[in-house]
Formats: structure tokens, sequence, C-alpha cells
């Protein structure tokens, strides 16, 4: 299996590592310019493409870990080519973006696959598997934090660009709406706020995302792009009729240092959250991704769960812009 990887920066480096512990070969990179790549590409013995279009015809599958604006026409241009497609999140910047991603997928049946890594956490995935089991009962509300510094580039930093990124409400608070709706089910209204969107000036962002589920469960999401590099806190809080399951990530960090310092900080330039276990849970979703197209073992993240998580970061944008509450259409109507 050969594996071709759009984008050279923090994600494409990552996926890179997790690829190389599986026993496809990655035979290119693509990036937007040759000079990104380059360092990548030797290290990995593979090839440097100067576009995507390029590198279709000598790879089995695409991974894609360019901008947010840009999964769209790759995944589409993937798609028409017949190459199977891994996607980091989100999978696209709108809910029709997305739907006609997986739309093309399943008519050049080919697998999509969406790095929703958050599933893969082992202390997120042992909480999800207690849920299923029952072990506390009905969920009633669930809480999920997830806070890092804001995401920096030397030029063009199009994190910041909400028509690109979505900003906070979608680059980074979508791996808990994935993971609240993994755990509660489907999502019925959305209410959203943060403060970039009363204050656009502001050095600092932060989001608040209140989910209904059909369940009758109620998510409750905070993320904070607000704290000094290189922080990276996330929490986890599942309160059931029978119990509670909780995980804090300070709690594996012996000291806790939230000193804002001017100048330059050694901090890559996207936040990356930590996990105490000897295997990257970013390599562990790779493997598990490798199984799904090799040996067509089901993977934990699905096309349609990809699209879903985009369904309701797109609402909350919505509701943040509106100060109302937004009620989705169904998955079904959504395809």
């Amino acid at each position: 299996m050969k594996i071709g990887i759009v984008g050279a920066g923090f994600m494409g480096t990552t996926h890179a590592a997790g690829w190389a512990e599986t026993p496809a070969t990655i035979a290119g990179f693509t990036a937007e310019t040759s000079h990104e790549a380059n360092a990548l590409a030797k290290h990995y013995h593979a090839k440097v493409y100067a576009t995507l279009q390029d590198m279709l015809p000598n790879v089995d599958v695409v991974d894609i870990c360019s901008p947010t604006h840009l999964h769209h026409e790759m995944a589409l241009m993937a798609a028409a080519a017949g190459k199977h497609i891994i996607c980091e999140k989100p999978l696209a910047r709108t809910t029709k973006q997305a739907q006609r991603i997986v739309s093309a997928c399943r008519k050049a049946n080919v697998q999509l696959l969406v790095a929703h890594v958050v599933r893969f956490f082992p202390e997120y995935a042992l909480a999800h598997s207690a849920v299923l089991e029952g072990q506390i009962g009905k969920p009633g509300v669930i809480r999920l934090h997830r806070g890092s510094y804001r995401p920096k580039k030397p030029a063009g930093n199009w994190f910041l660009d909400e028509v690109k990124s979505g900003g906070i409400l979608m680059d980074l608070m979508i791996h808990d709406y994935d993971y609240a709706r993994w755990v509660a089910g489907e999502v019925e209204t959305v209410s959203a706020r943060r403060v970039t969107q009363l204050h656009p000036d502001a050095p600092v962002d932060y989001g608040l995302v209140i989910l209904s589920h059909r369940s009758g469960t109620l998510s409750h999401i905070a993320g904070a792009w607000a704290y000094p590099p290189p922080t990276f806190r996330t929490h986890l809080e599942i309160a059931g009729d029978r119990g509670l399951i909780e995980f804090d990530s300070d709690g594996t960090a012996p000291i806790q240092n939230l000193i804002l310092k001017t100048g330059g900080t050694e901090a890559p330039d996207v936040a990356l959250p930590s996990s105490p276990v000897s295997e990257s849970p970013y390599t562990t979703q790779i493997k598990e991704f490798y199984l799904a197209l090799v040996e067509g073992k089901p993977a934990r993240v699905s096309a349609t769960d990809g699209l879903a998580a985009v369904q309701i970061a797109e609402a909350a944008l919505e509701s943040a812009h509106t100060g109302q509450p937004v009620k989705l259409a169904s998955m079904v109507e959504a395809l």
C-alpha cells in the first residue's frame, strides 16, 4: 500500500510518523511549496510532488493534512481517481462540502476515514466503553473542556481566518462535538457563544457550546485558545444516573506552569494534547485506519461521523452569530 500525504506541516508530520509504524509505504508528499515537503520526503525516502494531481497516479491512499478550506477540492479529486482517503478533521469547512465528499466516496466505492483522534486517546475510549457497558447508567450531562494557545504560523495563519478554518468553534472544539455524539448519540440542537463574536480583536478566544442530544443528554463543551504555549489541557466528565466518570489531563502533569512569556517559545505551531501511554494515539489511529483499508475491519470513525461533526460545528458558528439555538436537520436529510 502506497500512501501519499498532502501537507508537510505539523499534522502531516504526525501522520507520517504513524504510517511509518505500519507495513504501508509512504510514497510521496505534496505541500504548498516543495521546500516544505523536502525534509519529510528525505526522512521517509519518498518523492516530492508539485501537486496532488501529479501524485495521484503513484499512490493507493491519499492522506489529507492540508488546511481545512482545501479538504473539499482535494478529497473530490482523490475520490474521482479511485483513491481511498484519510482526512484530518474537520472533514470540510461546511456541511454541504462534507456531504459532497461523502457522496463522491460512496459513488467511487472508496473508503473515507476521518481523523477524529480523540476517540483513540485511551482515557476517552475507556470512558466511552464504560458508558456503553452501563457502568454509570444513563448519561445525563457530559462536560468537556479543551484549552491551549492560539495556533501560530510564521506567515499566512489560516487558523485565525474563520472563512478558512471556522475558528475555535470548528477547528478546536470539533474534537469534543464528535466525542459527545459518540457517547450520547445524535444531536438535535446547538447553542453557542464565543469571546471573539463580541470582541473580534481579542488576543485570546473562548467558546462555550451546549448540545442537546436526542437521548436527552446535555453536553456542555468549552474550548479555549487562551493559555501560554506549550500548554494543552483537557477535561472529561460524564454524569449518569448511577455514577460519574472523570478525567483531567492536569492529573498526569506533576507541575503546571502557566506563565505567559514574551518573545519566542519552544512550542509547535499547533498544540497537540499528550497522552501518558507508550504509543501515540495518532499512531494508534493510523494503525486502525490501515487495518480498515487492508482487512476491511470497521474503524471507530466513519465518514458519516465526520459529516455529523461538521454539521454540529457549522451550527455552533451560526448560533454564535445569531445568538439563537440552531436545530439540526437529521443525518438522512443531510445526506
